[in-house]
């Protein structure tokens, strides 16, 4: 597939000298380059431990609380609101 692209002049010129010194085209060498940044974002993503979140008072969901039924949670927030501290 063919496509334009708009480099900074400085990069290309590099990119152009680095494809050259490995007796290459600069095709190879953007494609290349895209595949390993795609690749290592991937990698990243895929690797990341989630995010530990902060906890206040108590031990953990109450009996019964589901967390993927919305309305059961909202039920059981509004007694928690209504029963005070």
């Amino acid at each position: 597939m063919r496509t334009t692209v708009r480099l900074d002049d400085d990069i290309l010129e590099e990119a152009k000298r680095y494809a050259l010194d490995r007796g290459t085209t600069l095709t190879a060498v953007l494609e290349e380059a895209l595949r390993e940044l795609l690749a290592r974002r991937g990698q990243r993503a895929a690797g990341a431990e989630p995010p530990l979140l902060p906890t206040f008072r108590g031990r953990g969901l109450r009996p019964g609380v589901d967390l993927h039924d919305t309305d059961a949670l909202l039920d059981a927030l509004e007694v928690a609101e209504d029963a005070g501290p």
